[in-house]
């Protein structure tokens, strides 16, 4: 038996895949807690459009976001497929709703790329990487980024009303 480290294994991350429309994303599979199928959401009065409101999975209030909504893609209704994907973000849980989850991939490092730069008018900062997966292009998300720092305090403070 060999004893040396398998370097090939260790070039690899696993991202969960999920199509908004025709466009393949990836999540860290160490950022996403749970994927569950689309529930009742009660809605949050003034909050943000892509702001859909919250769930209460098992007892925790969670704020549920629509990803097409975040992304000024048209919204759409949910169908079979629908997902929402539960991500923890800066200790707290966010449900992210797609329109359906693909596969957990292993992505080897080689097969990402730098975002593409679209100039200062074009808000790419929360792609992390794009991933060449076979035939398609996979945009791998830093779901850090998805928001500002101000709308995390915002998110943290709807689940913390909500649940007292």
């Amino acid at each position: 038996m060999s004893t040396e480290p398998n370097t090939s294994q260790s070039k690899k991350a696993r991202y969960l895949t999920f199509f908004l429309g025709d466009e393949q994303y990836g999540i860290a599979i160490e950022r996403v807690k749970e994927i569950i199928a689309m529930m009742k959401i009660t809605a949050v009065p003034k909050t943000p459009q892509f702001m859909r409101g919250v769930i209460n999975l098992r007892g925790s209030i969670i704020p549920v976001v629509d990803t097409r909504l975040r992304f000024a893609m048209p919204s759409r209704e949910a169908d079979m497929h629908t997902a929402i994907i539960i991500v923890e973000i800066e200790k707290i849980n966010i449900g992210f709703i797609v329109d359906h989850v693909e596969e957990v991939a292993s992505i080897d490092e080689s097969n990402l790329s730098e975002p593409p730069k679209f100039g200062s008018y074009i808000d790419t900062d929360f792609i992390l990487a794009v991933a060449q997966m076979g035939e398609n292009v996979v945009m791998i998300l830093d779901v850090l980024k998805l928001f500002e720092a101000d709308e995390i305090v915002d998110l943290e403070q709807i689940q913390n009303l909500i649940e007292d």
